[in-house]
């Protein structure tokens, strides 16, 4: 075995929280480093978030192009989609934020070890280098920022169809004849959408009985009713028995029922999956959920002393902006604060056009929790900056208390959804109550002029 080097602060995985804290750490005169074994600055600048919601954009120009003559232009000779265009867009962006993260980590002084990296006893790692050879590395503080993957569920020739996931979808560079899509949650709508807008023929698979189930009913039938204009199949109780071919040649989808689809494409965005295998943590100390999960407390320290775990990889929910959140908890609590994830406000946003974007309960989850209630909504019709867009499809919907005027939740299917969102927080984080934000000045005509309206349509106490 190779020399063993201590280092102060070793976090394995370079995701949101991971590189936060490593750069923190070494910026206070720890000696820090970051095992990454491929993407640097982890998978949202790489393969997921800020990627999607750039090919997104250009769906979204492509649909506009579309509209073209509603908006008074002129698209003499036509225009085509050229996803190899598209992806060298995406490509771009994807290199200069992979050289903004390495200029980060050289300020900072943490370094960044590229490799595949798993535990050998407790807080010690052996690192298989990418440039070959091994080093073992111990630290005085663990950070866990493995993440997670897409899902596979095991369907008799699934596997064998080598069906995309997120990551190969961004890096297709001919807009696919067919694509069927496995799940109808967030990964799967957006690129869903995309793929339509740029041209390929698509259907959506989706297990349950509507999409998007966690929320209202009028939000997944508004939501099933964009997708149907758009052109795009949606299959609702669609339970797939077997799958046959090869995703990117031809592949036919066996559905419970008889019915059988034929496609170019097969993605599938059935869920997550943590990277907690095949990493030796039991060598470490470190348990894990019967779901594969780093075991964590409510101050996201694991099983093992001097041992956390941050984001994906520690069961916190699926975005980037909570693993942020993670690191932000870890540090203050390294500094003496006694910070948890109870009860923090999780805000979340589907990058659909419209966008879907939800912060609080939303009204059938009041109702679930037996919490009285009052609800207002209004169409984006009614919110007049919607109007100059020329995107009036969707809504507004607010949950306040039924004996109180605290905003317990708030829901938007509207152009620029999720910019709305930090208004709200910042109402119910603060115990704001909705008149004050009824009355609140708001610049017109904007997007956010529309609590105003939303608010003033809350029926009085009973």
């Amino acid at each position: 075995m190779a020399a063993i080097e201590r280092y102060d602060v070793v976090v394995l995985g370079c995701g949101e929280a991971g590189k936060f804290i490593a750069w923190t750490l070494a910026k206070e005169g720890k000696r820090a480093v970051v095992i990454e074994r491929r993407y640097v600055g982890g998978s949202c600048p790489n393969i997921a978030c800020l990627p999607s919601k750039n090919e997104v954009q250009s769906a979204k120009v492509a649909k506009y192009l579309q509209r073209s003559k509603e908006f008074g232009m002129v698209v003499a000779d036509g225009w085509r989609v050229d996803m190899a265009e598209v992806y060298a867009r995406k490509r771009k962006m994807v290199d200069g934020l992979i050289e903004m993260h390495r200029e980060n980590f050289a300020k900072s002084g943490a370094e960044l070890l590229m490799g595949s990296g798993k535990f050998v006893g407790e807080r010690r790692l052996e690192v298989a280098l990418q440039a070959g050879g091994t080093r073992v590395i111990e630290g005085e503080m663990v950070f866990l920022n493995m993440g997670s993957r897409a899902q596979r569920i095991e369907t008799p020739g699934l596997a064998d169809a080598a069906p995309l996931t997120h990551v190969e979808a961004l890096d297709l560079e001919a807009v696919p004849e067919h694509l069927i899509v496995l799940g109808g949650g967030y990964v799967g709508l957006e690129l869903a959408q995309a793929m339509r807008r740029f041209g390929s023929r698509v259907t959506v698979l989706e297990r349950s009985a509507r999409l998007l189930p966690r929320e209202d009913e009028d939000v997944s039938e508004a939501l099933l009713q964009l997708f149907r204009d758009e052109g795009i199949e949606v299959v609702m109780n669609a339970h797939v028995e077997r799958v046959e071919g090869r995703s990117g040649a031809r592949v036919k989808v066996w559905l419970a029922g008889g019915a059988v689809l034929e496609g170019s494409h097969l993605l599938a965005a059935t869920g997550r999956t943590p990277n907690t295998d095949g990493i030796g943590l039991d060598l470490a100390g470190v348990k894990t959920t019967a779901k594969g999960f780093v075991q964590v407390n409510d101050r996201l320290e694991t099983t093992a002393a001097n041992v956390w775990a941050l984001g994906d990889c520690a069961g916190s929910p699926l975005f980037t902006h909570i693993a942020f959140d993670d690191f932000r908890i870890v540090r203050d609590n390294l500094h003496g604060a006694k910070r948890t994830t109870t009860g923090r406000l999780v805000p979340s946003c589907m990058f659909t056009d419209p966008e879907l974007a939800r912060v609080g309960l939303n009204e059938s989850a009041a109702k679930q929790q037996g919490i009285a209630c009052r609800t207002a909504k209004i169409p984006a019709v009614a919110v007049l900056r919607a109007r100059t867009l020329g995107e009036t499809r969707g809504f507004l919907k607010v949950v306040v208390g039924a004996t109180d005027d605290r905003i317990l939740g708030f829901t938007a299917f509207i152009a620029e959804a999720g910019e709305l969102l930090p208004t709200v927080q910042l109402a119910m984080n603060g115990g704001v109550s909705y008149p004050v934000l009824r009355e609140m000045i708001f610049t017109h005509p904007t997007i956010s002029e529309a609590f105003v309206p939303l608010l003033s349509a809350i029926p009085k106490r009973a």
